[in-house]
């Protein structure tokens, strides 16, 4: 994390603010580890930074950031698939008279322009991990009367929301009695969360077996910093599930992939009930589904393992899920030989993709099952290439112990097979 200005809580839980405004940042309770580095390059996307001295438990759906404005919040929520809201902090405690004492000592003139007599206001009530009465969320309403709201209530269309939230920490098997925080804020804005369904793999035109759900399309476009007018790539495109979110953000979007079939929408279907694909079903007619066919360049058939770009800047972003070799048969390229050693250590931090060309930004795990997991691995480019770079991974020890590609298969279906091999064991006991 980079410097920024720090928030701390004060006597009676009242913030001490630096010279940055605190916003309360909701986050969806899925793919934790991507969150952190979603935000932060989003700010980093809107000419923000994320502070260095956020006191944030990453896993907690509740974060308090300092923004420099509103706009800067507004514009991340504007991309955000992994936040639900954010909040302008007006107050923040351990318990309610914490929260209270807060409230009074936010500044009256922030408060004033949005407690108008000719404003319409409502108050949300939001608990995590509990579930609260309608009696229960009238007395927390009621409570804050000290508040010097003079606008009228209205449920239905309000000019200005406020947040209640309540936060009964994670464990759903031991719900304390008594909040362990509670945040009042105005909303701001939503996050783009709608996206998930809008675009999900289940009404898309043309898929394959392993087509990107759009929930991690969308979170890798915005690791990426996918923006308008950007030249994004993928060299595995498969069926464009990576390029949809890349021009859903205004990209140009254009790919690669040895599969002459999947590029040209051709061959047995992947739906269940339909033999063959229809002669509509291909990359292009994907965007055209979602009116971004303006940002579709091409994809060409091709081999990963060979070069065919020249050596000029032509991509602002590489985005891509290589293939794994597990639900889809997958064609040896290149010439290297399996070090099966490799495959019997497993997947260490170490084991990252290096280059002398790239600054790893940001690794981050996702579980698959109980023995397997995938990474999403953000890198950035920092120099130009350099004729002495191109033998760098030859200079790489653990990059040579790994280079096998098939050795995520092998060392996947060797687990398998010894489950499988216990299971009929234990059976027949």
């Amino acid at each position: 994390m980079r410097g920024g200005a720090e928030h701390s809580m004060g006597s009676g839980g009242a913030m001490a603010r630096g010279p940055l405004p605190c916003y309360l940042l909701l986050l969806a309770q899925e793919n934790l580890e991507f969150r952190l580095p979603e935000i932060k390059s989003l700010l980093s996307l809107c000419g923000g930074q994320f502070s260095s001295q956020q006191e944030i438990c990453i896993n907690s759906p509740f974060w308090i950031l300092n923004i420099p404005s509103e706009e800067m919040a507004r514009g991340l929520m504007k991309r955000t698939v992994c936040a639900k809201s954010i909040f302008e902090l007006w107050g923040h405690g351990k318990s309610a008279e914490e929260l209270y004492t807060s409230l009074k000592n936010y500044p009256m003139e922030k408060m004033v322009p949005y407690l108008q007599s000719n404003s319409t206001y409502k108050i949300h009530i939001h608990a995590f991990n509990k579930t609260l009465t309608q009696e229960e969320k009238i007395k927390r309403i009621d409570a804050l009367e000290f508040l010097p709201f003079e606008g009228k209530v209205n449920l239905k269309n309000p000019e200005h929301i406020f947040w209640i939230l309540e936060d009964y920490g994670m464990d759903p098997n031991n719900i304390p009695e008594e909040p362990l925080d509670l945040y009042f804020g105005r909303w701001i804005a939503d996050g783009q969360r709608e996206l998930i369904e809008s675009y999900s793999v289940k009404r898309r035109h043309f898929i394959g077996n392993t087509s990107m759900d759009a929930c991690l399309s969308f979170i890798m476009a915005n690791h990426g910093r996918v923006k308008a007018n950007d030249v994004v790539f993928d060299p595995f495109v498969g069926t464009g599930g990576l390029l949809i979110s890349s021009a859903r953000f205004g990209a140009y979007v254009c790919g690669t992939d040895i599969d002459y079939n999947t590029v040209h929408g051709l061959g047995k279907a992947s739906r269940k009930n339909q033999k063959w694909r229809g002669p509509d079903e291909n990359i292009r007619a994907n965007l055209r589904q979602y009116g971004l066919e303006k940002y579709y360049l091409d994809a060409l058939i091709s081999d990963a393992s060979k070069p065919i770009w020249r050596k000029e800047m032509l991509f602002d972003a590489i985005i891509t899920d290589p293939p794994y070799g597990i639900r889809e048969a997958t064609r040896r390229t290149g010439s290297q030989k399996e070090i099966l050693k490799a495959t019997e250590r497993g997947y260490t931090e170490e084991i990252i993709p290096r280059h002398p060309c790239l600054k790893l930004i940001s690794n981050c795990e996702q579980m698959l099952s109980s023995h397997t997991s995938r990474r999403l691995i953000t890198m950035e480019k920092v120099k130009e290439f350099e004729d002495n770079d191109q033998y760098s991974h030859l200079l790489d020890y653990q990059s040579l112990l790994y280079k096998g590609h098939n050795a995520f298969r092998e060392k996947y279906f060797s687990g398998v097979t010894k489950r499988i091999a216990k299971e009929e064991k234990d059976n027949q006991k």
